[in-house]
């Protein structure tokens, strides 16, 4: 029998019993989908008539693209802004200096402590007093979505960087190379790759938290597939929260593929790749340590 350190590997008594729970958890499922389905279908949820709004392109240009937009618009400058906003405050956490770290940990806190929809209201309705009146729906989305997310973010740089072995930074400190140095191409590097997964994992639930723009009625993909859609189709709100639904599982399934590569190409470069730091004694001796920074 094959084993290895974290895993054993199952006996014909085990195998079989995994394979009986894998079917009682597929017949459950499929229990539960069946009861949905059958209850859809009392309420006539099936008919034609109320999905056929959805086979028409006129109600996608009209209703769902319009909305798919907006959505993408208020996610993609969130997530660049919140990016940004996390680098700079995470880093920040990071300095030596007190006068930069403890205001950065306390815009930190701060924001993260507050509930997303209680920022969103707070800007949308603090802004025509201070800007004047205007529809501020699409700036109060952003705004919240990049402070929230951001300082959820900032926590992930912080945590990424502290997480690189302190041989690394201690190696590349012998070898010469300034603070911000060691940072830019020793630790961030590093940790880039270590963050990853956490960072598609906020920008997911960045993307799903623009829907929170529904409650000032920005124009998003919920509320015109959501709201005004059923309100000309009457009685196509459970086809349109499926739809959306979908939308959405799509959208978020796009966005971890695309991380995926990109962990996986950051993998394969020489830059993101930790290599092993050379051996003290090595220091000093040509191209002895350099490949542990490059």
């Amino acid at each position: 029998m094959s084993t290895s350190v974290l895993f054993d590997a199952p006996g014909p008594r085990a195998r079989t019993r995994n394979a009986v729970y894998t079917v009682a958890a597929l017949a459950a499922i499929a229990a539960v989908l069946y009861f949905v389905y059958a209850k859809f279908d009392e309420k006539g949820q099936w008919e034609g008539r109320i999905w056929e709004p959805f086979l028409q392109w006129g109600t996608w240009e009209t209703h769902i693209f319009p909305g798919l937009l907006g959505t993408l618009k208020a996610a993609g400058l969130a997530a660049v802004l919140a990016l940004v906003f996390g680098a700079v405050f995470g880093l920040a956490r990071l300095s030596d200096h007190a006068w930069i770290r403890v205001p950065a940990g306390a815009v930190v806190e701060v924001f993260r402590a507050i509930p997303l929809l209680l920022l969103i209201f707070f800007i949308f309705y603090l802004a025509p007093s201070v800007l004047g009146g205007a529809d501020y729906a699409f700036m109060a989305v952003v705004a919240g979505l990049t402070l929230y997310n951001g300082s959820v973010l900032a926590e992930v740089v912080r945590a990424g960087v502290l997480s690189v072995p302190r041989g690394q930074s201690e190696a590349a400190y012998a070898i010469g190379l300034r603070k911000n140095q060691v940072m830019r191409m020793v630790l961030l590097p590093q940790a880039v790759t270590v963050m990853m997964p956490a960072i598609v994992s906020q920008l997911v639930v960045l993307l799903k938290d623009t829907a929170l723009g529904y409650i000032i009625a920005y124009v998003d993909l919920l509320n015109t597939g959501f709201k005004i859609l059923p309100a000309v189709f009457f009685g196509s709100l459970i086809p349109a929260a499926i739809v959306v639904g979908v939308i959405y599982v799509g959208l978020n399934m796009v966005l971890s593929a695309l991380a995926t590569w990109l962990e996986k190409r950051s993998r394969r470069s020489r830059k993101t790749s930790a290599a092993p730091v050379a051996p003290p004694g090595a220091v000093g001796v040509p191209g002895g340590g350099v490949s542990a920074v490059d």
